[in-house]
């Protein structure tokens, strides 16, 4: 059945209702009210940037993560269909080390493409309000990764997730309601270990995940060349972007994680402003070098990070106060006064257990299929914690599937989700033959894709856990291999991957 997109956002109220009526999302054994946390609607001055970007409040949106910088980036699809930059948020507090995760129990936060559909939102959080990543996605599960629960979420503490102010992670989650509410089946989420600028890349050119790094910019680099959000697909456990069939652009290509890459192609403008980007950086990267940029140390054991806004806010409060609720105006948000500081320049104190940050060299691993290059002693395995709740708000009626955080309800609710058109779908991808990649127009693609408090204390009690657990304690010394060369050493380029058509189906 077809409605007018008129009458799609009472649907989707009446579908929320049905969903706490009939599912019961339970809070401790209670109903949330229809107003509750999950159901914030967007502040006035949020609305009034999406009103001057020439954005609309239920349009698709996009999440950009940079670990060095520890900022999270709100991108908002615009009226003329293109993805623009609505808010910078400084990230309170993330865990481990740049590169990516690699298994349960390293602490790690993940780094890669990541796809939030409604069933991973979280209106049931010990930590406030989050959304699942949904790591291991296929590149991970190619590789043997594992792991499980990790996050984006409030309260300022990270166990390998990506931990906001209560207050920042209200407005995100609401901005990703409102683009489920206007018919964004998912939306994705880029992780990086830094800005893809050829001042970070010449910084750490000697960084054994460098090659993964620089298929990670690949995708970088097609988001910014066409601000439109990249398809993404895994085989021959790569990353390839926008990638289309040759022989038919519109009819859609079946990937294998670990299988060979079927024959694809990339529109032939995409490619050319894509390879035109990388040869500038690749230019500048290497000009950087010749004139001295010093190599950053590779950090093992590294405990993580958080904005200096908020190191220098905690910092500030250290100073002869205690567990108690202090206000700055330049804090975007309430910070626990329990919250546990990276062990940094700005925090040289390291907490009892901790393990200090250890530097050492290591020699360059294969393009994609890196190891692990820190010695972790062995640890049992430790299954992750069930959380508190009975069902996401959106898992009963957006949902394909149901998360290891959340729970799928059927019945009336299914079949209201079902009525308003906006269930999730997924492939399982075949390899086809291969065939010589050859040039095709491309298609028009819509993509379908949130305030200063204060400080205040937290029960110290134990929460269930929704992200990692801790790492165990270091060696003494790592013995350190060979150096890594001086280089920007990377995979071989794969078939360039890009394409504007289509990947969702039209709301209905």
């Amino acid at each position: 059945m077809n409605h007018s997109p008129r009458a799609r956002p009472l649907l989707a109220s009446a579908a929320i209702v049905a969903t706490i009526a009939l599912a019961g999302c339970q809070i401790d054994g209670t109903l949330p009210p229809p107003n509750s946390k999950a159901m914030a609607p967007l502040s006035p001055r949020i609305a009034a940037e999406i009103a001057q970007k020439n954005m609309d409040k239920e349009s698709p949106i996009l999440v950009r993560i940079f670990k060095q910088e520890s900022e999270l980036e709100i991108w908002k699809q615009d009226r003329d269909g293109r993805f623009a930059l609505l808010k910078t948020y400084p990230i309170c507090r993330w865990s481990g080390e740049l590169g990516p995760k690699f298994r349960e129990g390293d602490r790690q936060a993940p780094e890669g493409f990541y796809t939030i559909t409604p069933g991973q939102m979280n209106p049931n959080s010990q930590y406030y309000l989050s959304f699942d990543l949904g790591y291991p996605n296929a590149f991970d599960r190619a590789h043997g990764r594992t792991g499980a629960n990790l996050m984006v979420h409030g309260d300022c503490s990270s166990r390998g997730c990506y931990s906001m102010t209560d207050e920042q992670i209200s407005e995100i989650y609401a901005l990703g309601r409102e683009a489920f509410f206007g018919g964004q089946k998912a939306f994705q989420v880029q992780a990086y270990p830094f800005r893809m600028t050829p001042q970070n890349l010449a910084k750490h050119r000697n960084n054994p995940h460098m090659a993964f790094w620089k298929m990670l910019k690949k995708g970088n680099d097609h988001f910014e060349v066409t601000r439109l959000e990249p398809k993404v697909d895994v085989c021959d456990r790569h990353y390839v972007f926008d990638a289309e069939n040759p022989h038919d652009p519109n009819r859609p290509l079946s990937f294998s994680p670990v299988g060979k890459c079927p024959a694809y192609q990339v529109a032939a403008e995409i490619t050319s402003a894509v390879l035109e980007k990388q040869r500038r950086d690749e230019v500048q990267t290497a000009e950087l070098i010749r004139h001295g940029t010093t190599a950053a140390p590779v950090r093992t054991y590294a405990d993580g990070g958080m904005h200096p806004i908020f190191a220098a806010a905690v910092k500030r409060n250290e100073v002869g106060t205690q567990s108690t609720a202090f206000s700055l105006a330049s804090v975007p948000g309430t910070v626990p006064a329990t919250v546990r500081p990276p062990k940094t320049a700005e925090f040289n104190d390291t907490p009892d257990g901790a393990v200090a940050p250890a530097v050492m060299s290591v020699a360059a691993t294969s393009p994609v299929n890196e190891q692990p290059v820190r010695a972790v002693a062995s640890e049992p395995a430790t299954p992750p914690k069930a959380t508190s709740t009975t069902g996401s708000l959106f898992s009963g009626w957006f949902s394909s599937k149901p998360t290891s955080s959340t729970t799928t309800n059927d019945g009336p609710i299914d079949r209201v989700a079902k009525l308003i058109g906006l269930r999730g779908s997924e492939e399982t991808p075949k390899p086809p033959a291969a065939v010589p990649p050859a040039k095709s127009k491309v298609a028009a693609r819509t993509t379908n894709t949130p305030a200063p408090g204060a400080i205040r204390p937290r029960p110290a009690e134990a929460k269930p856990v929704e992200a990692e657990v801790q790492r165990p304690a270091a060696p003494a010394q790592a013995a350190p291999a060979p150096a890594a060369p001086a280089t920007l050493a990377g995979a071989a380029p794969p078939v360039p991957a890009g394409t504007f058509e289509s990947r969702w189906q039209a709301f209905r």
